[in-house]
């Protein structure tokens, strides 16, 4: 075993990273070695132990727990490894397999002083702290430690949020998105944080990681600095990789760091929230004057960064307030739990709840007060007629999503957090990004981490089942809040908030989230959609208004946004259906907005519904997991039905700006255009532009796009000139257009059909050629995501089907002929979506 571990220590150091952390097969070796070590092995068998097992409720912690225990009461034991050692040892795994054998080892006369100061530092406590307070009744070791909870000593003897840092300048100018930090390409790595971390910036700031490492050898902490930092998916890996980098290693936790200053005039809330959750220091200001390879003070006290000469470069605020209570807790998560942990021992003894940690500044309801819709629903969930801008809330997560790119380093979290069952009503594991072409790791991913997720009481879907987010849709109650671990996730009806992994499986296990509530924007659409124009095309209306109103501008310097970290809500389409409407509210993310709403009829939210039991009610007839999970989830939907009434806006609401379309104005399509979903234009300006591939698919899509589609290319031959990509959202989908016969058309014009997945759009299983221009339906564009080197338009579907005939894009009038003539007449059975309760069982079947 350690000629096996220090040759893969090897192959891992020439690499520039550390060793993976030990099996559970490994840990068993070392703990059999460590009780007769070979000479001279003692140290690196007992560091192996220490250091290089996970925490929490990994498999191998459980070993190190069970293995500790024994040697702490006797029934085994090691010549570097005293009782006292192993007590002081369970007390570095955070929580879930160490605790109860801590909680035993207080009424040890011999040891009890040592489990207690072990517990002392622990927050994931649980179920235990009714047994501890029972004990404490009796026993002076446990008083103590229900002593120390209340006095939030877990938190006091850690070191103070510093009013001064020195750090260097790492920046690199425009935007850096989340593909920059952790590349869609290298998504297989992601649950390996050093060896992801190593494709960081590499086609975005090549050579970066070298020069970080550089000033790091120099002696100096290094800040990141952009201009618009962390747009793009929720993804925690590109967290994960920049803390790598920049951060400090979290002692005990192998192959994780923490900290680490990110400086950016505009963050993506998204990635803002993770960094917090990281335990790193985002901050929020101008960076016009901070250069790459400064070096600068950052004073939090006065809210200023100077250079060396004491020349003031920035201003910025802390904030929020909470920001650094969460940085010394070493995150916002275990800050949560933490003083969640001390209040209630505070209770239990009788006393009132804590004044140690810096309350939020919420703002108070007036007399009358107006909330918007996303405000009222949030509200409920915490049990509240609304909240307000600029409060901190912990609502009630009622449907947990996560997907595969990012499901293992979740469950790495899970494990951490020690949950053994989720407390969130409805937790869904996807695979919908590693299905088509799964590497290795994700073979085996595929094989695991469904029954880790049932045996939690969670819901995974099978390969190829389809996109995470066509079907979290469709086990959502309306009304209620909603994460997922994928910044497309949100809701058409009811609002989700999009997180990283960490704060997904903090929802997951705990049933709640943690959300400072943002500002809303109301888009209010007025007049109807023109023969030809398509909701996609409503989605690109959006930031094209938003261009035209001096309220978002496409170049990234001094960018102005002003859907960023705000939630972007619209009325004016209650006619809609959810699918329709999921549209809208998908493109929400490319807005960088923190969340999305839409108001719709109660009509159309009930047909949904009932469509949605009949599903659920197949998954448990074909053997879905957990199936308890899905039962109450359709008794819930059941409920709702009963009074189908949905939540509206006051009239009073207050927005942070309204923005107005008329549909009746939109009389051409519009695209995004190569490489930034903000940078839109009518079809007009673009026209002419020649195409080498076409894709049709991502969770922007819905069977009637395919069967438009599908009518286009009737009667057309193989245009050899275009790559076509067709890829439907779900199992469902695909095998409705099976049996309606649509693919014969679309294999008749040469297209390539991909299972029911995401393909193209992730850019981690297929991708086109090098330095293609592509007219894709998919959510985003940015560079090098479809291909190295893509040229990329967002779309219609049915503007995509015209330009795979073509090989270029029409002009409005070449496209509106072409729908009216083919898409019009059929409209009626084209934009029909699909209804379980009314389908034969062989299509709504998943075997």
């Amino acid at each position: 075993m350690i000629e096996a571990y220090l040759q893969h220590e090897k192959e891992r150091s020439a690499q520039g990273i550390p060793p993976k952390p030990l099996t559970p097969e490994q840990t068993a070796s070392v703990c059999e070695m460590l009780q007769n070590p070979p000479a001279g092995k003692e140290e690196f068998l007992l560091a192996l132990l220490r250091d290089r097992v996970s925490p929490g409720v990994d498999p191998a912690a459980e070993v190190k727990a069970d293995f500790l225990a024994k040697i702490a009461k006797g029934q085994a034991s090691s010549p570097v490894i005293s009782k006292q050692d192993a007590v002081k040892m369970l007390g570095t795994m955070l929580g879930g397999y160490n605790l109860q054998y801590l909680v035993d080892l207080l009424q040890d006369s011999s040891l009890a002083n040592e489990a207690a100061e072990a517990l002392k530092g622990l927050v994931l406590i649980f179920d235990k702290l009714e047994s501890i307070n029972k004990l404490a009744a009796s026993n002076p070791a446990a008083k103590s430690v229900m002593e120390s909870w209340a006095n939030a000593e877990w938190f006091t003897r850690k070191p103070d949020f510093p009013a001064e840092i020195k750090v260097k300048i790492f920046r690199v100018d425009g935007e850096i998105n989340t593909d920059d930090f952790s590349p869609a390409s290298e998504a297989w790595s992601r649950p390996d944080i050093p060896l992801h971390a190593l494709c960081m910036g590499n086609k975005r700031f090549p050579g970066g990681l070298e020069q970080i490492a550089k000033m790091r050898a120099e002696g100096f902490s290094v800040a990141f600095v952009g201009d618009v930092v962390g747009t793009g998916s929720s993804r925690k890996s590109a967290c994960n990789s920049l803390l790598w980098h920049i951060g400090e290693d979290i002692p005990f936790v192998p192959n994780k760091r923490r900290g680490g200053v990110i400086i950016g005039n505009a963050i993506a809330p998204i990635f803002f929230n993770t960094a917090q959750d990281s335990g790193a220091l985002p901050l929020r200001c101008d960076v016009s004057k901070l250069k790459m390879g400064d070096v600068v003070i950052i004073n939090t006290v006065e809210g200023t960064i100077k250079n060396e000469a004491g020349e003031t470069l920035s201003t910025f605020k802390v904030n929020p307030g909470t920001l650094k209570d969460e940085y010394r807790a070493g995150g916002r998560v275990p800050l949560i739990i933490g003083r969640s942990l001390t209040n209630s021992a505070r209770k239990l003894l009788g006393q009132g709840e804590s004044d140690l940690f810096i309350q939020p500044d919420n703002p108070q309801p007036k007399a009358g007060q107006g909330y918007t819709q996303a405000q009222k629903i949030v509200g409920k969930a915490c049990g509240l007629p609304g909240v307000l801008p600029g409060t901190a809330c912990e609502p009630k997560m009622t449907t947990v999503g996560s997907q595969d790119t990012t499901g293992m380093m979740t469950a790495d979290e899970l494990k951490e957090l020690a949950c053994l069952k989720f407390q969130a009503d409805m937790y869904m594991q996807s695979f919908c990004h590693t299905s088509a072409y799964p590497k290795p790791a994700d073979v085996s991913m595929h094989k695991n981490l469904p029954n880790f997720v049932a045996e939690r009481g969670g819901v995974a879907l099978r390969p190829s089942d389809g996109v995470i987010h066509s079907w979290l849709n469709r086990l959502l109650i309306p009304d209620t809040v909603g994460t997922g671990g994928d910044s497309h996730t949100r809701f058409p009806i009811g609002i989700s908030f999009p997180a990283g992994s960490g704060l997904i499986a903090f929802a997951g296990a705990l049933g709640f989230m943690p959300l400072d509530m943002p500002e809303s924007v109301l888009v209010r659409f007025k007049g109807k959609l023109r023969e030809g124009i398509t909701l996609r095309d409503v989605v690109n209306a959006i930031p094209y208004y938003a261009i035209k109103q001096g309220l978002l501008t496409v170049p990234k310097a001094g960018k102005i946004n002003c859907f960023n970290g705000r939630i972007l809500e619209m009325e004016g389409l209650p006619e809609l259906s959810v699918e329709q409407a999921f549209e809208l509210t998908d493109a929400a993310a490319e807005r960088s907005a923190a969340a999305g709403c839409i108001k719709l009829s109660e009509a159309s939210v009930v047909a949904y519904l009932k469509s949605n039991i009949a599903l659920m009610e197949q998954m448990i007839k074909d053997g879905y997991q957990d199936a308890k999970t899905l039962e109450k989830r359709i008794a819930d939907v059941k409920e709702w039905l009963k009074n189908p009434k949905l939540i509206e806006a006051d009239s009073n609401a207050e927005y942070a700006e309204i923005i107005e379309i008329n549909l009746d104005e939109m009389t051409e399509p519009i695209v995004a255009c190569p490489n930034d979903p903000d940078d839109v234009k009518l079809l007009s300006e673009v026209a002419g532009t020649k195409v080498d591939d076409v894709f049709i698919g991502s969770c922007m899509t819905n069977i009637g796009h395919f069967r438009a589609a599908a009518k286009i290319f009737e009667g057309e031959k193989f245009n050899p000139g275009v790559r076509t990509w067709l890829t439907p959202p779900t199992r469902m989908d695909y095998k409705k257009l099976m049996a309606e016969a649509t693919f014969a058309k679309f294999s008749a014009i040469g297209a390539r059909i991909e299972q029911p997945g995401c393909s193209l759009c992730m850019g981690n299983q297929a991708r086109v050629p090098d330095k293609v221009t592509v007219f894709s339906t998919s959510t985003r564009n940015f560079d090098n995501r479809l291909g190295d080197g893509a040229q990329v338009f967002l779309g219609s579907a049915e503007v995509a089907a015209v330009i795979a005939l073509t090989g270029k894009i029409p002009t409005p009038q070449e496209y509106l002929d072409i729908y009216r003539q083919r898409v019009a007449p059929h409209a009626a059975d084209v934009y029909n979506y699909l209804q379980f309760d009314e389908l034969p069982q062989d299509i709504v079947s998943l075997v």
